[in-house]
């Protein structure tokens, strides 16, 4: 995945500031790459921000169109810990396979949902003949106490949608308004797509004892008068019970938000934990193939490795 970080690197309060009786909006630039002809781009964790409630990862990638002899999104079997891996289709399709021998196309409108817990493995490509592909990829980093529960995958093709003040909103996880989604979670959280059919402005209700991010995937955001780019978050903090966006004709964003998690995680390549003990266990047990992590079938393609460990092994005792 990335470098190794933890919370004290963090320098941003969770708290944005207040200047001239108006609550400040944190800019987070994205991280770009070009993946296999997939423009993907990374705003958390970054530097800046490093967690916004318990959501420790976010990637949008695409759009992207596949042409010629492009196979489209192809990612080998690889390992999570310590997280839950969230996906949610815009376009395309991709087929989802597991170690626990779970294999799922999800669509757009869909979401897939894998708690790795304590280990699972999975592979992810785009279905044959797709030509499409336009996702947000997102972890949760799961409370300390979760951290060893069973792995799991769960398919959400129905999610709580409805129309109001000219968008058109689905509930991705947790609560918003007066509907509720079916998401497993294992602390408070909220995702929501908007989607404006036509260039409009919307007032959200927050909720003060949660911090929120906002990201445009399509179409500039206008944030209580502050402009955001496509894919640059808009980090509002917690402590409002509002906030006013402004989207184009065609513009789409996602709210993530929930309560700060409180705990100390470090991030290494696709491993989520508490202590550097327990992500070198994990890298050990990848690379050795023993069986914490399974297998998954039916893949042509070789198992992703991991970068070498960033510290000592003489420094793993957390």
């Amino acid at each position: 995945m990335s470098t190794l970080v933890d919370d004290r690197e963090l320098a941003s309060s969770r708290d944005c500031p207040v200047v001239d009786g108006k609550r400040q909006v944190q800019h987070v630039a994205p991280r770009t790459a070009d993946v296999d002809g997939i423009p993907v781009n990374r705003v958390l964790p970054s530097r800046h921000r490093r967690l916004v409630g318990a959501w420790c990862f976010l990637d949008h990638a695409g759009p992207a169109v596949f042409k010629g002899s492009s196979r489209g999104l192809r990612v080998g079997p690889h390992p999570h810990i310590g997280l839950q891996t969230f996906t949610w289709m815009i376009e395309g399709e991709v087929l989802h396979r597991d170690s626990l021998g779970n294999e799922q196309v999800i669509r757009p409108g869909q979401v897939n949902l894998m708690t790795a817990g304590r280990g699972i493995s999975h592979t992810e490509a785009s279905v044959a003949g797709d030509t499409h592909l336009h996702a947000a990829q997102l972890w949760i980093a799961l409370p300390e106490a979760d951290r060893h529960t069973d792995p799991r995958f769960d398919h959400y093709p129905d999610l709580p949608s409805w129309e109001e003040q000219g968008v058109a909103f689905t509930l991705l996880t947790g609560e918003f308004s007066d509907h509720r989604a079916p998401t497993l979670a294992f602390s408070p959280l909220v995702g929501l797509d908007l989607f404006s059919r036509e260039a409009t402005t919307v007032e959200l209700s927050l909720r003060e004892d949660f911090e929120y991010g906002v990201l445009p995937l399509e179409g500039e955001l206008d944030v209580e008068g502050d402009t955001f780019p496509p894919n640059e978050l808009a980090y509002l903090g917690r402590g409002r019970d509002s906030v006013t966006l402004s989207l184009p004709d065609g513009g789409r964003a996602i709210l993530v938000g929930g309560e700060p998690l409180g705990e100390e995680i470090l991030i290494w390549w696709n491993f989520v934990g508490h202590s550097k003990a327990e992500i070198a266990e994990a890298q050990r047990d990848w690379e050795t193939g023993g069986v914490r992590f399974g297998s998954v079938g039916e893949y042509d393609g070789e198992r992703l490795m991991p970068p070498p460990l960033p510290w000592r092994l003489s420094d793993n005792g957390g």
